[in-house]
């Protein structure tokens, strides 16, 4: 009898770390029904000499809540080998919502992930006020990939206690009240709770959202009633108190979450290479409980172009670039080709206070892209992400003769407006990275499919570890870096048919040519409800991807496939 489906002839890459080896993948239904050599023929048959074949990748930290109202493709997670993805993150979520609340969780959202309001208004249907509900709505949308969902702390608060959420404390019946609601979103699918305590992010007034404050007492009794449901807590930490917060996620596990997922980008430690993180790691370890940090394998940023509102200066009281921020794309292109209008950017440029190399913050800076963090990803179709401090803008423009104003401005010039430089914000230091991920417990990840739509794009964070780490640095061996991507995302969602490759487990599977695969530059779109613009990022390299069997990307394009199913929490 034939299979559905077989692959043939791949390097197969189970994504468990063992050794890779030469065979035949095949294919029935939803499912792989044999690995190895497969005599039987396929009804349809992919030549595969020449790739590696290996799970679909997962993406534990999305925010695809509102784009997959629209963008049922999850682009741009789809173009580079991720079949699954964890929404919710960072507690801010659609759900629970009573139907009253809907344009302020909407605009929670704007505010933090950068998401357009009227964009999430028009674009989901709102047809739900519970999370099991919300979960229904999303699986009636046939998304492309599989979707596994959070429920978020800001959205549960405000549920409860309405506007009293943002700045107070709940009484204990209200905390009663909260940690009820989470447990049954948990049970109705949910594969956890997510918390915010990270202080930038903010309402549209100003005010930190909902739940960032939230006292012990709260957090405790919403892991107890998650964890009895087997869900997991994620939180994305505020780093200035990584003691605090690792006592405060310690706390949860031992309330009874199943698990906890941090968002753990490198912060050094009091011994040389070791994270600050790792002391307390190791004594939660060693009680038993599971956490798990997800960092960037990469630097993480900001990017400022012609067409980002993230130019070279901010908070200025000059005219040239406030005038240049009002412009349109073709405005500003055409801008910086005016000899007279540059000189004016560029004078008003050097009456800037150059920001500090070390220990300044953006928000007090005057400048957008602080020079010494910031790097041109070049004008190659690959973007440059791996510069040193001789690559960054204030070297160029030194080795120039420039002032950094005048050799930004230039390098937009020659790349006819189309270039970009990349404020790094988090894991700067790209050395440390490799050995960080190697441990049991660190994920890679964090590339925030979804949200900073106008401003940051590190959705590409899976093609960028394949071929800058795996293929280029050699750091990683191949079955390394795939487990990274596979195997090792699944342990953290408790996945057991998911996440590596052998009879019996969903057909989640990607076939790309190890040698190609890559980056391409980040680019603009209006591709978002009402024309609203927002970066994207193509991959190249990928000859297919399959989610549940189906065939959703070949040769680098989508099928218009959408195989993918929303996955709940026990199901």
């Amino acid at each position: 009898m034939a299979h559905d489906l077989v692959i043939r002839n791949g390097l197969i890459v189970d994504g468990t770390g063992a050794p890779a080896s030469t065979g035949d993948l095949a294919i029935d239904g939803d499912r792989i029904s044999a690995i190895g050599r497969v005599a039987e023929r396929g009804l349809r048959e992919i030549d595969a000499d020449g790739a590696t074949v290996a799970p679909g990748f997962i993406d534990l930290h999305t925010h695809m809540d509102a784009q997959i109202g629209w963008d049922p493709a999850l682009t741009p997670a789809s173009w580079h080998g991720i079949t699954t993805v964890l929404m919710g993150n960072c507690g801010v979520t659609f759900a629970p919502v009573r139907s009253e609340d809907h344009a302020t969780l909407a605009a929670m959202m704007q505010s933090v992930e950068d998401i357009p309001q009227r964009a999430i208004l028009a674009g989901l249907p709102w047809d739900w006020n519970s999370y099991g509900e919300y979960l229904d709505s999303i699986e009636g949308m046939n998304p492309a990939l599989n979707v596994c969902g959070l429920v978020g702390h800001a959205a549960t608060r405000f549920y409860v206690m309405g506007a009293r959420a943002v700045d107070e404390q709940p009484s204990a019946e209200e905390i009663d009240q909260i940690a009820a609601l989470a447990g049954a979103s948990v049970r109705d699918g949910a594969f956890g709770f997510s918390v915010n305590r990270l202080k930038a992010h903010r309402l549209p007034d100003g005010r930190c959202i909902p739940g960032t404050f939230a006292e012990e007492a709260e957090l405790t009794a919403i892991a107890r009633a998650v964890g009895a449901h087997g869900g997991l807590m994620q939180s994305v930490i505020e780093t200035a108190d990584i003691p605090e917060e690792m006592r405060l996620m310690r706390e949860q596990l031992r309330a009874g979450a199943a698990s906890v997922l941090f968002s753990a980008p490198w912060v050094p430690g009091e011994v040389a290479g070791v994270s600050a993180y790792q002391p307390e790691i190791e004594a939660i370890r060693a009680e038993g409980h599971a956490i798990f940090g997800t960092t960037q394998p990469r630097s993480a940023g900001f990017l400022s172009g012609l067409k980002t509102d993230f130019l070279f200066a901010r908070r200025l009281r000059s005219d040239a670039w406030r005038a240049l921020r009002d412009m349109d794309f073709a405005a500003r292109r055409a801008a910086i080709e005016d000899a007279a209008f540059c000189a004016r950017l560029i004078e008003e440029g050097r009456q800037l206070e150059l920001a500090p190399s070390i220990g300044h913050t953006l928000a007090s800076s005057r400048y957008s892209i602080p020079p010494t963090r910031s790097y041109f990803l070049g004008a190659a179709p690959r973007p440059s992400y791996t510069g040193r401090a001789e690559t960054s803008l204030q070297a160029l423009a030194d080795a120039a003769g420039e002032h950094p104003v005048e050799t930004w401005l230039r390098l937009l010039r020659e790349s006819k407006g189309e270039g970009l430089f990349h404020l790094r914000f988090v894991n700067e230091d790209l050395d440390v990275l490799p050995e960080y991920m190697r441990a049991e417990w660190v994920v890679p990840g964090v590339g925030d499919a979804g949200a900073h739509v106008s401003m940051i794009m590190d959705a590409g964070w899976t093609s960028f570890l394949l071929s800058h780490w795996c293929r280029d640095a050699q750091i990683f061996s191949l079955e390394e870096a795939v487990h990274m991507l596979t195997g090792k995302q699944a342990q953290v969602l408790g996945f057991t048919d998911r996440g590596t490759l052998r009879p019996g487990a969903k057909a989640d599977v990607n076939v790309f040519d190890a040698n190609a695969v890559e980056e391409r530059q980040p680019t603009r779109v209006t591709d978002f409800p009402f024309d609203a613009p927002r970066l994207i990022q193509r991959a190249v390299g990928y000859r297919y991807t399959l989610v549940n069997g189906a065939v959703i990307i070949e040769d680098d394009e989508l099928t218009g496939e959408r195989p993918g199913r929303v996955l709940r929490r026990g199901a």
